[in-house]
C-alpha cells in the first residue's frame, strides 16, 4: 500500500519549486503525493511576474476533499502568501493529528516576495505552534524572530531554540545562505541538537526549489514512518544528490531547478 503525503503550497509554472517540486520529490522517494494549491504564480527561472491567491473556500474544499478520502500520513505546508490564507489552512487542518512540516516560504530564488509583510506574524503565531518541524533558511528564521541573520552555527542553534520556544516541536535551521566551503544544517528540538548535517557548498546557480524539495522530502520520510531525525537525514542526502545533478538539466536562463529524478534518469 502506498504511503501518502500532502503538500499545501503555491504552484510554480516553471516547475522548479512549489507544488511541482513537492510532488516530484515525493514521487522520487516512493510516496504518493496529493496537493492543495494556495496560489498560482506566473514564474520561471528568472522572475515571479504574477501571483494569484486561490479563494479561501476553494482552499478549504481542497483540504477537506483530500483528508476526507485519502489516508494522509504527513503534510508539508509551503507558500501561504496572506494572513487570510494562513488562517484558512490552520482552520481546515484543525482535526489533523499527523506530522506537519512547515516551510516558511517568504522569497523566491529570484528575490521576489511570496509572503506579505503583514503575514509574518500570523504565520508565527498561528501555524508554527502546529509544526512538527519548521524548516527556515537563515533570512526566514531571522525575520520570524525579528533578529539579524545568524552568522555562525552558535547563532543558528540559538535561533532554532528560540523558534522552538515560539511553539514548533523541532526546527531545522538551513545554512544555505551562510558562507564558507561547508554548508551546515542544524536540527534542534527544545534545548537539544538532534542532528547536524554538513555538505560541501556546490558551485552552481541551479538551486531553485531547494527549500521546497527538502521540506517535501522530509514529509515523505515521515509518511513512511521514519523518525524525524532519520527523515531529515534521508531528505538531506536526497537533496544534496539532486543539487549535484542540477547542472545536467539546463532548464531556463536564470536559477535552474535541482534534478529531482536523478536516481532514475540522466539529464
Amino acid at each position: 500500500m502506498a504511503q501518502i503525503a500532502l503538500t499545501i503550497a503555491g504552484s510554480d509554472s516553471g516547475g522548479g519549486a512549489g507544488i511541482q517540486a513537492d510532488l516530484k520529490a515525493m514521487s522520487a522517494l516512493g510516496v504518493y503525493g496529493a496537493s492543495v494549491i494556495t496560489a498560482v504564480t506566473a514564474q520561471n527561472t528568472q522572475a515571479v511576474t504574477a501571483v494569484h491567491g486561490i479563494p479561501l473556500d476553494v482552499i478549504s474544499a481542497q483540504i477537506e476533499a483530500v483528508l476526507g478520502d485519502l489516508d494522509v500520513k504527513a503534510i508539508k505546508i509551503g507558500m501561504l502568501a496572506t494572513p487570510d490564507i494562513i488562517h484558512c489552512v490552520a482552520a481546515a487542518l484543525e482535526g489533523y493529528s499527523g506530522p506537519i512540516v512547515l516551510d516558511p516560504v517568504m522569497v523566491a530564488k529570484s528575490g521576489d516576495a511570496l509572503l506579505a509583510d503583514n503575514a509574518v506574524a500570523t504565520l508565527r503565531d498561528v501555524l508554527i505552534p502546529r509544526a512538527t518541524v519548521l524548516t527556515p533558511n537563515l533570512p526566514e528564521a531571522a525575520r520570524l524572530l525579528g533578529l539579524s541573520d545568524a552568522q555562525d552555527r552558535t547563532q543558528m542553534t540559538a535561533q532554532g531554540y528560540a523558534l522552538c520556544d515560539v511553539g514548533a516541536q523541532a526546527v531545522l535551521m538551513k545554512g544555505g545562505h551562510a558562507t564558507g566551503d561547508i554548508c551546515h544544517d542544524i536540527l534542534v528540538s527544545g534545548e537539544e541538537v538532534r542532528a547536524e548535517l554538513a555538505a560541501p557548498r556546490r558551485k552552481t546557480g541551479n538551486t531553485h526549489g531547494t527549500g521546497c524539495t527538502l521540506s517535501s522530502a522530509i514529509a515523505a520520510g515521515l509518511a513512511k514512518g521514519f523518525t524525524l531525525t532519520k527523515a531529515v537525514q534521508e531528505a538531506h542526502r536526497y537533496l544534496q544528490a539532486a543539487i549535484c545533478a542540477a547542472d545536467e538539466l539546463h532548464i531556463g536562463n536564470g536559477h535552474g531547478p535541482v534534478h529531482h529524478f536523478h536516481p532514475f534518469w540522466p539529464a
